[in-house]
């Protein structure tokens, strides 16, 4: 699988491309790329969009998700509202990731942070068919925790 990725106007290309952590990462590394600020302060609460310096080709039949970073989430609160975030095939505008902050203190975005994750995955479009009736299952139209507590 190939994803071909260019570089924005002005991007800091010495950040290199998105990158895979580890041998088994199923999520590839992409970094904050703020070129010319430096940095962003997140207060508590508080978004941002975040520049990735990126623009991505992503093969029809597949997405990109984005992810947050389970070490952002877990000591800093650090995490993405509309998660998995998604890059449609035929998206080719800079990839920004949208980031909260729902720790309590506030937290620095540096330039070159690893940011969030972004994932390939397979698309499957449906066709929609309106019924009159759907079929019958055990749990039926029972709601939110009706399978139970354990």
């Amino acid at each position: 699988m190939r994803i071909e990725i260019m570089w924005d106007e002005g991007a800091d290309t010495s950040l290199g491309l998105p990158f895979y952590a580890s041998s088994g990462a199923a999520g590839a590394d992409i970094r904050a790329n703020f070129a010319d600020r430096g940095s962003v302060v997140l207060q508590s609460g508080a978004r941002a969009l975040v520049p990735t310096g990126l623009r991505l080709s992503v093969p029809s039949g597949f997405e990109v998700q984005l992810r947050p970073r389970s070490g952002l989430a877990l000591k800093h609160g650090i995490t993405l509202p509309n998660t998995p975030g998604t890059i449609d095939s035929d998206y080719r505008g800079p990839l920004g990731v949208i980031v909260m902050n729902a720790g309590a203190e506030a937290f620095e975005i540096e330039h070159g942070a690893r940011i969030a994750q972004m994932i390939v995955a397979p698309v499957i479009q449906a066709d929609f068919e309106l019924v009159q009736t759907l079929g019958e299952t055990e749990r039926g139209s029972a709601g939110f925790g009706s399978t139970g507590r354990i």
